[in-house]
């Protein structure tokens, strides 16, 4: 039978060698923690978000990122993150404490570290910026070089204009991040609540930036995220919105608090009954295509006829419902002759 592998396992479009990083992580889920609140940090390791980011950029206060960077150290290295994906948000490459950030944070706590998310990208030089001292510090530190991934966050007009440059910049790269809030601001945006439509226009006012990301990212094998939703407890609105992020095929969402880890599990996780069909079709087209199936390129799964393009969509749901925790409760079974 031809083996099941995913869309998102090829190597990347420059043509380099695979990177140790990982791009099939779990991030339906992508909860923000300040990292100079040890509170936060604590209860942060008990939430059942995919991945938590320990932000040293908006949520810290300028006086307060020197010290939030060993404290983000302290936790990762001490904490119990088991089974989450473990980000730290750094500064832009505009301000004076991104370098700081990435030092201090990969060489205090770099083999407890996932990815490092960068803000406010604007060009595919920031990323080979990124990639660059990452691979110094691993080298300088003894750390497996390439295994610590990259985040891009679009947040602003010229962002969205190089997001494909942006997309294939560094084999590190595993998710293109969209960042509302500052993008709203940066195309005058006639509204002040992140994430909704603004007043007076009729049609969805994100499509075209949603879409924009999405195809970068997909041609280039990478995860697309969706930004916050700052009503943090209009758990309705927060639904609403990472509906639609989903529907177009986005993997996750951020969360800004507890309420919306659950909503955002379920949004962005298959539902059983798809889970089960794609796992039937991935079967049925095995067997299909098999010596003992009479390698037929298409054949009937029930009333269904499927075929490799039933196969490929198949494949997404299948890897979807797998990240998810999803267990099969059907089994394919051989058809009669």
């Amino acid at each position: 039978m031809t083996a099941r592998t995913s869309p998102t396992t090829a190597l990347p479009a420059n043509g380099s060698a695979a990177s140790p990083v990982d791009r099939l992580r779990p991030r339906r889920s992508c909860l923000a923690v300040p990292g100079s609140n040890p509170r936060f940090l604590e209860k942060a390791q008990g939430l059942p978000a995919d991945q938590v980011f320990l932000d040293l950029e908006d949520a810290c206060a300028p006086l307060a990122k020197p010290e939030a960077r060993h404290t983000i150290v302290k936790f990762l290295n001490e904490g119990d993150w088991s089974g989450k994906t473990r980000v730290v948000r750094v500064n832009d490459w505009t301000t004076e404490w991104t370098y700081r950030d990435v030092v201090t944070v990969v060489e205090g706590a770099g083999q407890n570290l996932d990815c490092v998310m960068l803000p406010k990208v604007q060009d595919a030089q920031q990323i080979v910026a990124l990639d660059l001292l990452l691979t110094q510090i691993e080298k300088a530190m003894g750390f497996e070089v390439g295994r610590i991934g990259i985040e891009a966050q679009i947040e602003n007009a010229r962002g969205l204009t190089h997001v494909d440059a942006i997309a294939q910049a560094s084999p590190r790269l595993e998710t293109i991040v969209f960042g509302p809030a500052d993008f709203m601001a940066s195309i005058n945006m006639k509204t002040l609540v992140v994430g909704e439509q603004p007043p007076g226009y009729p049609a969805d006012a994100y499509h075209y930036i949603l879409m924009k990301i999405l195809m970068a990212a997909r041609a280039h094998d990478l995860q697309a995220i969706d930004g916050p939703y700052l009503q943090i407890r209009n758990v309705d609105g927060y639904r609403e919105v990472a509906r639609r992020a989903a529907a177009l095929g986005f993997d996750g969402k951020w969360v800004l608090h507890p309420g919306q880890i659950e909503a955002s599990n379920e949004i962005f996780s298959p539902s059983q009954e798809d889970y089960d069909h794609a796992e039937l079709i991935l079967d049925a087209y095995d067997w299909c295509t098999s010596e003992a199936g009479g390698k037929k390129g298409s054949a009937m799964l029930g009333d269904e006829m499927i075929d490799e393009a039933s196969r490929k969509m198949a494949l997404v749901i299948s890897g979807k419902g797998r990240a998810a925790g999803l267990k099969r409760t059907t089994s394919f079974e051989i058809p009669e002759a």
